[in-house]
């Protein structure tokens, strides 16, 4: 056998032990076997270079280590679900779906507590894996998730394919690698869903590789495939992809039921963390019928196991100043365990919860996660108090700015209402560079932090004129000039942001993402929203009154009418894409095809932009497709469309064509 068929040899007989291992969960040949044939296959690949294919199993040692990660806009957004946390609840959510279609069955499937990723093949290759980010947009961990063994390279499926699944990293990984890190002096993982989060998000591949990470596919997007899920992840499961084996086929609620409290009975002896089931109406014809939220589909559920509760010691009570001006009561608790994470603060709610509950400084507690995100106190443990317990007092004054708190009549908070506090000021602008809002990168709240107390920004427009103070950031520690670049790059990038974002990211009092997306999708600029009456506002559904007066009162304060004018002035979007439907431009009815790296743009902002002049971007290239936009590193597709005769512009030509038309 010549070195080219042995090294197809060895790639055959290790690509069929890996489906043996992680798809079938049977593998015929041990570890060390399997690591001969490996090293084998890594000796030949290095004395013959010119044999390595893009689908080697050699390929998962580690690749390029990157600078950072680049955005991916995901074609279909990753909802997440809604949660239940009873067998009522789930009834409940049957009789949801029986008001809506007749005849439908249920796939249950394990929830497992880490990372969702998207997977995407073309001609049966791999070729790119993003995190699910804010459901929209996601980062590009390609490199990272070819170091992951259950995920196949190539599959025997050449149309463009995407699948959908949970990274997560196995308990005896997970504790192994606490350990190491434990006999170095590192600071161990607090719960496996984070080492897996942080595993992936390696910039060196080789790290991640390390980490061994598992995948458990749920989600198979194109559904022309097969007409149910349940056999859609038996399709993808006969394509070498790890489909959990306790995945079960359930006819009835009752069969759903029945499994739910059969996996929670054994949950503690799985060699992986789950937080629940996740309960998927089994036909896809009927999911357009039955619909979805804004956040989730109404044909599938999440049922939350019941949250762990443990006892600890309330140490100390802190008050927390948000930016509304609403300051809530904070437990500082000795660190414990809960579900997994390491827990040393939890939520006290208001002044009302902690006198009902008799709350004292120094008292035993009970605490559990709500929800299994967000720790709280549930109550107190009076027979174990010694006498030097400190009950508890609401305080009268601002922790920062220390001008009095009122407590608004028919509600339980208290609030600032100092509109100088800088405490508000700061939490405010946090809250506008957040991923939820105007999605900033780098400019989290310790960077914030710091550039507010330097006094570089004192107010959202400061952001975007942050570029004048470029030769003092560059002076700053952990600055440095590449950190700075990048920073003010994004802060020109995020002016392209859809009004929505900019309307939530204002941080109006009772407008939180759902209703900035509505009112964004009522008028077509920010101007028509600040001259709305109450009437106006009052006739959008889901508007009710205090959230039409908080509008109000917002647009007709001066200080806010100043900062919006100072914004526009800047070049912030302050209009709705919907400003463009009646209008023409070059990009009005084309498809566009976007492909390589683009320095002025994310691939998201290019693509609202080229959407927003009313084109349509498609993520290959066809004979419909009518222009391509070629960045850095430009591949397959700018081959293909050349090979088509398709036009191809640069990024010098696509930013002119959108300056003309925009």
């Amino acid at each position: 056998m010549n070195v080219k068929d042995r090294i197809t040899h060895l790639k055959t007989l290790i690509d069929k032990y890996n489906y043996e291992y992680y798809a079938l969960d049977d593998s015929s040949v041990s570890d060390n076997e399997f690591d001969l044939l490996m090293n084998e296959l890594l000796a030949l690949e290095k004395a013959h270079p010119e044999l390595v294919t893009k689908d080697s199993p050699t390929v998962r040692v580690g690749g390029i280590v990157q600078e950072k990660f680049s955005k991916v806009v995901h074609e279909i957004p990753m909802l997440s679900l809604g949660n239940v946390f009873s067998s009522s609840e789930l009834r409940d959510f049957d009789n949801k779906i029986r008001k809506e279609v007749e005849k439908y069955t249920y796939t249950a499937e394990l929830k497992i507590d880490g990372l969702s990723v998207s997977l995407k093949y073309l001609d049966g290759f791999l070729f790119q894996g993003a995190t699910r980010g804010d459901g929209s947009v996601g980062e590009d961990i390609t490199e990272n998730v070819k170091t992951i063994n259950s995920i196949p390279l190539k599959i025997p499926f050449i149309t463009p394919v995407e699948v959908r699944g949970e990274i997560f990293m196995p308990n005896k990984s997970f504790n192994d690698l606490n350990a190491q890190k434990v006999r170095l002096g590192e600071e161990p993982f607090k719960n496996p869903r984070n080492a897996a989060a942080g595993s992936v998000r390696q910039l060196n591949p080789q790290i991640a590789r390390k980490r061994n990470l598992d995948v458990f596919i749920y989600y198979l997007m194109d559904r022309t495939l097969t007409d149910n899920h349940y056999s859609a992840l038996q399709l993808v499961k006969s394509w070498g992809f790890h489909v959990n084996p306790l995945t079960q086929f359930c006819p009835t609620i009752d069969d759903v039921i029945n499994f739910v409290h059969d996996i929670d009975n054994k949950r503690i002896e799985l060699p992986y963390e789950i937080d629940g089931v996740v309960i998927k109406v089994n036909e896809f014809s009927l999911y357009e019928k039955i619909g979805y939220t804004s956040k989730f589909p109404k044909w599938a559920i999440a049922y939350k196991f019941a949250a762990e509760e443990v006892v600890t010691v309330l140490e100390d009570i802190r008050f927390q100043l948000g930016r509304t001006g609403v300051v809530k009561p904070v437990a500082e608790l000795s660190p414990l365990m809960i579900s997994g994470s390491l827990v040393s603060r939890a939520t006290l709610h208001n002044e009302d919860f902690c006198m009902d509950r008799d709350i004292h400084v120094g008292d035993h507690v009970v605490v559990r996660k709500a929800g299994e995100i967000i720790p709280e106190v549930l109550r107190v443990i009076p027979e174990k108090r010694t006498g030097v317990e400190v009950p508890f007092a609401m305080i009268s004054n601002c922790p920062i700015c220390h001008s009095q708190l009122q407590r608004k009549e028919s509600e339980a908070d208290y609030y600032c209402m100092n509109p100088n506090c800088e405490g508000k000021h700061l939490e405010g602008l946090i809250h506008f560079a957040s991923r939820d809002a105007y999605n900033i990168d780098g400019l989290g709240e310790r960077i914030l932090t710091e550039l507010f107390n330097d006094a570089y920004i004192k107010n959202i427009s400061d952001i975007f004129i942050l570029k004048e103070r470029y030769a003092d950031l560059i002076q700053k520690e952990r600055f440095g000039i590449k950190s700075v670049d990048n920073l003010l790059a994004a802060i020109e990038v995020s002016k392209k942001n859809p009004l929505d974002k900019l309307i939530f990211g204002l941080g109006i009092r009772h407008v939180g993402a759902k209703i900035a997306k509505v009112l964004a999708s009522t008028y077509e600029k920010l101007v028509l929203l600040q001259q709305a009456s109450m009437e106006d506002l009052l006739e959008i559904p889901d508007i009710g009154s205090a959230i039409a007066k908080s509008v109000i009162d917002y647009f007709q304060d001066e200080k806010n009418k100043f900062e919006i004018d100072r914004l526009e002035k800047l070049g912030l979007n302050m209009a709705s894409p919907k400003i463009f439907e009646n209008r023409t431009s070059y990009f009005s009815g084309k498809t566009v095809v976007l492909t390589g790296g683009l320095d002025s743009y994310s691939r998201k902002d290019a693509t609202d932009l080229i959407e927003q002049l009313g084109g349509n971007v498609a993520s290959s290239v066809s004979k419909n497709t009518d222009l391509i936009v070629a960045g850095k590193d430009a591949g397959s597709k700018l081959n293909k469309g050349q090979e088509l005769g398709i036009r191809t512009i640069n990024e010098a030509e696509f930013i002119e064509l959108i300056m003309r038309e925009s």
